[in-house]
């Protein structure tokens, strides 16, 4: 089933109130310049709490769980929820969902399709997952080896370096909430001419990632992320890497570092993992070959 934006809303029957944000506020602030203060106002990017709901069938009833709480910067929050609920594991495409709606403010919930059978142990990964942490890492790579969708496909694509040299500069020029605040993430998907085919800003990179996968699953895109890039702005973590994976992204750049999980994981899945993406330069940490001179 292909999900165009028109027949997300049909199919799918999302809710206005989960697609009309309030992205950023104005707010009275003193600017100080050589000790001089002066009064103005300022645009802040809005962060609120959205709590993400699963509906699915258990032994003949229909049960909402709630999976997932995060701060997330109000806008695309059906994407959202469909990429995070797509990136651990617990739905495999556009077709398992049978309604997205939001029951109330700040809350997304999923209903899956009746005949559709959910296992929440994907979420164990979600909980543990954290950069801070190398045993719990380390399980979590362990985890993601019995996933279904673990690694990329060795062949291609192929992007020059020219090429990645222009992409930090084509996300900036989007970033339509960042140019007002300054305070935004952005998560950019680019083919192997350096062209975007999509771009999301959240205050958080992680909720970046998954309302740009949201957004593929849900209108039937994400066969060519496997002949994509994806670059986010600041570091590479395991999460972003683990989530580019679940979509079949073969090279995840960051215009900050990464870290060593996230390293270790595109080694181990085969991707192509470049930090340091900015003022001309990057630094390839894994699978060079799908980067031409």
């Amino acid at each position: 089933m292909h999900f165009s934006k028109a027949k997300l809303l049909r199919e799918c029957r999302v809710s206005d109130s989960v697609i009309t944000p309030l992205r950023t506020i104005r707010s009275q602030i003193q600017r100080v310049e050589d000790s001089v203060r002066v009064a103005r106002e300022d645009d802040l990017a809005v962060e609120e709490p959205l709590e993400i709901q699963l509906g699915y069938m258990r032994k003949g009833w229909r049960v909402h769980k709630s999976v997932s709480i995060t701060m997330r910067t109000p806008g695309h929050d059906p994407e959202l929820a469909a990429g995070f609920l797509f990136a651990e594991g617990i739905i495999g495409a556009a077709t398992n969902i049978e309604r997205i709606h939001s029951p109330e403010s700040n809350v997304v919930r999923i209903d899956l399709q009746a005949d559709i059978t959910v296992d929440l142990r994907g979420l164990e990964r979600h909980f543990y997952a954290t950069s801070s942490c190398g045993v719990c890492g380390k399980a979590s790579i362990a985890a993601l080896r019995m996933s279904t969708r673990p690694s990329v496909r060795t062949s291609g694509p192929a992007f020059s370096a020219e090429a990645i040299h222009r992409l930090p500069e084509t996300l900036r020029e989007t970033q339509e909430v960042f140019d007002k605040t300054g305070g935004l993430h952005a998560a950019g998907l680019f083919d192997t001419r350096g062209m975007l085919l999509c771009r999301r800003e959240d205050v958080g990179r992680h909720n970046a990632v998954d309302k740009l996968i949201g957004e593929q699953l849900l209108t039937n895109q994400i066969p060519r992320c496997a002949d994509s890039l994806l670059l986010v702005s600041g570091r590479a973590s395991f999460e972003l890497m683990q989530k580019a994976l679940a979509a079949g992204i073969p090279i995840l750049a960051a215009v900050g570092a990464p870290s060593s999980l996230a390293v270790e994981l595109a080694r181990e899945s085969g991707a192509t993992l470049l930090g340091f993406v900015r003022d001309g330069r990057f630094n390839i940490y894994t699978h060079p070959e799908r980067i031409q001179s």
